[in-house]
């Protein structure tokens, strides 16, 4: 059933059916105009020829009788005389004559045989303005052009009819309209192959996404499209490639994501687990206990708050954005900083600009920077506030005069339960700051970075667009 359903069901199928019925319909058209054209064409060549077959009777009246060396007069059986011995009618032609309105005589093209023109040449024979149609009998359809005859007087002498075979002409059109049928269904059917070998070829990339796409787990990851050529199938395949880029590195974050966060939740619980199970009757023990075992549980809290925040960052509602005036945001960061320890806090620099930005998220960002150059600093060291304007955008750092940090640790101090190697911290903390910081940053639609050299301190900087994160975005 399953097999059946992707033959028929298939875009393989779909697209040969849809080739076909356009094709079908194209050669409908072509044939039914083909014919058309056809019948115009022979009925307009018939007419010539009957048109024709008088000119040439016309001009023989109008010449010199070969056996008097005068001209006919009236002597118009003298013409038709004549005219019987010089002229052959065409093939399916008939030629009749008459004279004083009776029958003089008929001749017949030598292919086609004699027309059966029946009652028609009574009326003929009386005619006395010229006259064309079509005349159906019982065998034929025939097509005449009737001329009456005149000599010398205004009245006419006699008739001269030339009539041919319309079913002969229409006969050979269906004949060349069947012919014209056959070539064009032998057309469509090698079409129909050679479009069923095309469209399998032009899916083939399409099955090997398919056949990618049922291999890929959550466990393997690695599987990609081979990509060749510049059309919409290429650049599908190298979307889909990059989309499992995304989700490999994005199941990569998360393993490792869990795997630290196993590693910062198992210390504290060891720790508390381990005080519990030693707990004695002494109440001095217990009260040290108890609070050795809230402080751990506080850290535990704190890690999860971190935790919620970061995933809050990817929420269309983390931020609220309002009109902030960036000088007095300034003033009172370093205000609130100054609260974090002792050290020499001043402010370096003060940017004056309305920016659109939520003023509590920022102040977070900055409190966090702050809060890390003093894990880093100590009592007495100088710790800078600043803030500027550049272009269309405004920044808050934080500078201080630690260590600084490492040239190839840099590019990762930014990343959850990221620390720098030989790091001299003075916190518990779960390394989940900067990426908080790093977080609030890019939801405003900026960004935060990094300028450092060891032993010459550190300045961590947040950079947001003045316009505000919808903006920006």
């Amino acid at each position: 059933m399953g097999l059946r359903r992707r033959i028929f069901g298939g875009a393989r199928t779909r697209i040969l059916a849809a080739f076909v019925v356009l094709m079908a319909f194209s050669t409908t058209v072509s044939v039914i105009a083909i014919y058309e054209v056809l019948v115009v064409r022979a009925d307009d060549r018939l007419d010539e020829s009957l048109q024709q077959e008088v000119e040439e009777f016309r001009q023989l009246a109008s010449g010199i009788n070969p056996e008097t060396g005068k001209a006919f007069g009236d002597d118009l059986e003298a013409i038709f005389r004549l005219y019987d011995q010089r002229n052959v009618p065409g093939r399916g032609e008939t030629i009749v004559m008459f004279v004083d309105g009776r029958y003089f005589d008929e001749l017949s093209g030598g292919v086609g045989g004699r027309l059966t023109l029946g009652g028609e040449l009574d009326r003929w024979a009386k005619l006395r303005e010229p006259e064309s149609g079509d005349v159906e009998t019982p065998t034929e359809t025939i097509r005449y052009l009737a001329v009456p005859v005149r000599t010398t007087g205004p009245t006419p002498r006699g008739v001269f009819v030339v009539a041919a075979d319309l079913s002969a002409e229409r006969d050979d059109v269906m004949e060349a309209v069947q012919l014209a049928t056959l070539v064009l269904l032998t057309v469509l059917l090698i079409a129909s192959a050679l479009a069923w070998v095309v469209a399998g070829r032009l899916l083939a990339p399409l099955r090997v996404l398919d056949d990618t796409a049922r291999s890929i787990t959550e466990t393997d990851l690695t599987r990609r499209i081979p990509v060749s050529g510049q059309d919409e199938i290429a650049e599908l395949s190298r979307t889909f490639n990059a989309m499992v880029d995304r989700l490999e590195g994005a199941f990569a974050s998360q393993r490792a994501f869990v795997s630290d966060a196993s590693h910062e939740l198992r210390t504290p619980i060891t720790i508390v687990r381990g005080h519990l199970e030693l707990l004695g009757d002494d109440p001095d023990e217990r009260r040290e206990t108890v609070a050795l075992v809230t402080d751990e549980l506080d850290r535990m809290s704190r890690f999860v708050d971190d935790l919620l925040l970061l995933a809050k960052a990817e929420r269309s509602d983390f931020l609220r954005v309002d009109e902030v005036e960036l000088g007095a945001l300034t003033d009172e960061l370093l205000d609130k900083a100054a609260g974090l320890g002792r050290r020499e806090w001043s402010l370096e620099a003060r940017g004056e600009a309305v920016l659109h930005a939520d003023r509590q998220r920022l102040t977070q960002a900055v409190m966090g920077l702050a809060q890390n150059a003093v894990q880093h600093t100590q009592d007495g060291d100088a710790i800078w506030i600043g803030s500027g304007v550049d272009g269309d955008e405004a920044s808050l750092w934080v500078r201080d005069s630690g260590p600084g940090v490492a040239a190839e640790d840099q590019g990762r101090v930014f990343e959850r339960f990221a620390r720098a190697a030989g790091s001299r911290r003075r916190s518990e903390g779960a390394g989940l700051g900067l990426a908080i910081v790093r977080a609030i940053a890019e939801a405003h639609g900026g960004r935060a970075t990094l300028s450092s050299q060891p032993g010459a301190g550190s300045t961590f900087t947040v950079v947001v667009p003045l316009a505000g994160p919808e903006v920006s975005r």
